[in-house]
């Protein structure tokens, strides 16, 4: 029986990013539905760790607000970079891509209740998670000019302090979670390929032979080995991507961003 296209899409989409777009579709439905509150999803220190809800700890990264037009706007941009990241820059590394959301996570976690200890709102932190991957994203693609809404062109490592400034003029609130994500990207971004480089480079600066780069936010072999198996085992991520996927990657790398307040650009190379 033939797919669906909107079941071949979603078969073309790499393990993580579709588990995690699954994950949040599942509680946004169940939201709808009234089978859960926000309000028993979001994340609260206190109700963490002094009432022992633990569960916030993964779904206040699931949940995007209801099913709008806006909340569409979120997942494509959220899809679009999430996907991008693992097809792009960890293409055949998945276990690295999920540990690096996991490490992220944790961070987000910890500096959250630093940066807003009394929040008058429900606080949600899928919108610092996906800041992160759009930070590390535009690192990572250094030479990608962009276009936001006609009115200007930039590279992309300015892309996420674009969007940032014109939520501020939009909503007229200081995105604190927003730069909460885009710190714990650069820290990664940092310590996964700037500093292994400041060490070759000392390295070869001095004449010697360079060892191996020190890059510590990557995954340990245990998780590797744990990815390895379930791809050899259940026909998993693959290290090559296939027709399909590239096409798709050409295809969004051409095509439009959108910002989490839902505002679009246009994307080109140039």
């Amino acid at each position: 029986m033939p797919q669906l296209p909107i079941e071949e899409w979603y078969y073309e989409v790499p393990v993580v990013t579709r588990v995690y777009l699954t994950l949040v579709a599942a509680v946004t439905i169940a939201c709808e539905l009234d089978l859960v509150l926000p309000f028993q999803l979001h994340f609260s220190h206190d109700l963490i760790f002094k009432s022992g809800q633990y569960w916030r700890l993964i779904t206040s990264f699931l949940y995007f607000g209801g099913l709008s037009f806006d909340f569409l706007f979120h997942m494509f941009f959220l899809v679009r970079y999430m996907r991008m990241l693992e097809e792009g820059s960890f293409r055949g590394r998945t276990a690295d891509f999920f540990w690096m959301l996991l490490l992220g996570a944790i961070a987000i976690i910890i500096v959250t209740p630093l940066v807003s200890p009394r929040s008058s709102t429900l606080r949600f932190l899928s919108s610092p998670l996906t800041f992160m991957l759009l930070y590390i994203w535009s690192r990572r693609n250094p030479h990608l000019r962009m276009n936001f809404l006609g009115v200007f062109t930039f590279t992309a490592p300015y892309l996420p302090w674009v969007l940032l400034g014109f939520s501020i003029l939009l909503h007229g609130v200081w995105p604190s979670g927003d730069l909460v994500g885009t710190v714990v990207g650069h820290c990664y971004y940092f310590l996964d390929d700037v500093w292994p480089e400041q060490q070759q480079q000392r390295w070869r600066t001095a004449g010697l032979a360079a060892p191996p780069a020190e890059r510590w936010v990557r995954a340990p072999t245990w998780v590797v080995a744990l990815f390895d198996r379930a791809a050899s085992g259940g026909g998993g991520a693959t290290a090559e991507l296939t027709e399909a996927q590239q096409a798709a990657l050409a295809d969004a790398v051409g095509g439009n961003i959108v910002d989490g307040g839902g505002v679009r650009g246009e994307v080109a190379n140039e």
